[in-house]
């Protein structure tokens, strides 16, 4: 392998001088700390449905405890945890495929409290 014979941003760094000081790392949890996780009150529903889609099955997540959460964030963090399609609805999460019990356990993991698994 040949190297350049030049690096063209030897001249840049020696123009750039030293760097101001970058913010302090912040400090480490101490040893045997539990993890602080948010919680989010209100109940919510986790059920799956095939009216009116073809005859495809998909998993539904709604109810009051979505409301106030940024669904569409949801529905991506949601659709690489779970590696199938999840998009929003009419203020509910759905995901392709007949998965209520992952999707269910996904939620109460980020940390909705009242999570119910319906028909």
């Amino acid at each position: 392998m040949t190297r350049p014979h030049q690096n063209p941003f030897a001249a840049l760094k020696a123009k750039l001088g030293p760097l101001p000081p970058g913010p302090p790392a912040p400090e480490p949890a101490p040893a045997g700390a539990p993890a602080v996780a948010k919680v989010y009150a209100g109940r919510v529903t986790v059920r799956r449905e095939r009216a009116g889609r073809g005859g495809k099955a998909v998993t539904i997540a709604e109810g009051p405890g979505l409301a106030g959460h940024p669904l569409e964030a949801l529905a991506r963090e949601l659709a690489k945890a779970l590696g199938s399609g999840a998009r929003v609805e009419a203020g509910a999460l759905v995901v392709q495929g007949d998965q209520p019990e992952r999707v269910a356990s996904w939620l109460t993991a980020r940390g909705f409290t009242s999570v119910a698994r319906g028909n």
